[in-house]
């Protein structure tokens, strides 16, 4: 056999995602966000390329820790469900909304040394197979954590510290180890070095869902593949998030678009459009899909609408001006689509607890093709 076959055969059977990042085909993957708590959800391994743990912490001083007591049982009954999927990836998220500390833990060489030999060690005695860092967001001060105009040369750093030590713990195991990050588009993306990290990353999980929520004007699509008729032509949109990190120089096979396995209720919505784009009073829960199929989807006065622009569905009740909008399976077929139409990575979801596979199905027949 000829060495270059022989070394990519080798790369394949450690990396089953090798194929793909190379450029060749291969089927798009499916990556679900699991939450701690004291016991799992209902997973069927079979339907999952790789699983987001989360959250794990930062501490300035002590790098990544996991909070609580349940993460590490938690952890381990999702490393147990390589027993039914052998190819199945686990890794560690670290941060979510809210998250703080990054920015300290990313400002030294001496920080980011800490970080990653923190990330290499949880890697190892939990058995993962990779870290997946979610700073929302490098230079924001998002919910009040702490941030600075050099986040953006220090995420940079940050990631190559993570990859040498997940790289150097990979050699000695004959192995790799996967690094990934979350990241949304618009003002969110602007403190990510795009071309600079994109070669240190296995995959950008984009978050292509709350366009629309508490902080914007009016109601609309908060997770839509393209630009509704009735939106601004600013509105953000998977597609327009997609086209921005590729311009970028992000190769596609390392996109990821998000899903959301919940939705968004707006309450007090003036009626025209039956509440699109309308300003509201209140931007008042938010609701799983569990919730919406149960309460909410041609229930209780709730009209489901459908927007083919955007591909997008939404609820309205006019009795008591409600609007909500969501992901159903329609919605995330077309997102599936647009994935394997773009040649992109795959797709992630939040959050699995969420569903009752109702959209995690729908997300792979569409994977799948018709």
């Amino acid at each position: 056999m000829p060495r270059f076959a022989a070394c990519l055969l080798f790369l394949l059977a450690l990396f089953p995602w090798a194929e793909s990042r190379a450029g060749s085909p291969a089927r798009p993957v499916v990556i679900g966000y699991v939450m701690d708590g004291a016991t799992l959800p209902a997973i069927d391994a079979r339907k999952l390329d790789a699983i987001n743990f989360a959250f794990a912490q930062v501490d300035a001083a002590h790098g990544i820790f996991l909070p609580g007591d349940t993460a590490p049982a938690a952890l381990a009954g999702l490393a147990a469900l390589k027993h039914g999927n052998p190819n199945l990836r686990l890794l560690l998220s670290v941060g979510g909304w809210g998250a703080g500390n990054f920015s300290e833990a990313a400002a030294t060489d001496a920080a980011r040394a800490t970080f990653a030999e923190s990330a290499a060690r949880l890697v190892v005695q939990h058995r993962l197979d990779g870290i997946d860092i979610d700073w929302e967001y490098p230079t924001l001060p998002g919910p009040g954590i702490s941030h600075s105009p050099a986040d953006r040369e220090n995420f940079t750093r940050l990631l190559q510290a993570v990859r040498a030590r997940l790289d150097a713990l990979g050699a000695a195991e004959g192995r790799r180890y996967l690094l990934t990050i979350a990241a949304a588009d618009g003002e969110a993306a602007r403190g990510l070095d795009l071309p600079r990290i994109a070669p240190l990353l296995d995959w950008i999980n984009l978050m292509t869902y709350d366009f629309f929520g508490s902080l914007t004007a009016t109601t609309g699509h908060h997770a839509a593949l393209g630009r509704s008729a009735s939106a601004p032509a600013e509105a953000r949109t998977t597609v327009a998030a997609v086209d921005e990190f590729l311009a970028a120089g992000v190769p596609a096979a390392k996109l990821n678009v998000g899903a959301a396995f919940y939705g968004r209720k707006f309450v007090r919505v003036q009626r025209a459009d039956h509440g699109l784009h309308q300003a509201y009073g209140e931007h008042a829960a938010f609701l799983s899909w569990r919730e919406l199929q149960a309460d909410y989807i041609g229930r209780n006065g709730y009209v489901r609408y459908w927007d083919e622009d955007a591909q997008a569905a939404w609820l309205w009740n006019d009795a008591d001006a409600s609007f909500v909008t969501y992901e159903d399976p329609q919605s995330l077929r077309a997102k599936a689509a647009f994935v394997r139409e773009r040649g992109l990575g795959g797709v992630m979801y939040w959050e699995h607890r969420q569903d009752d596979g109702t959209l995690l199905d729908a997300l792979r027949e569409g994977l799948e093709g018709p």
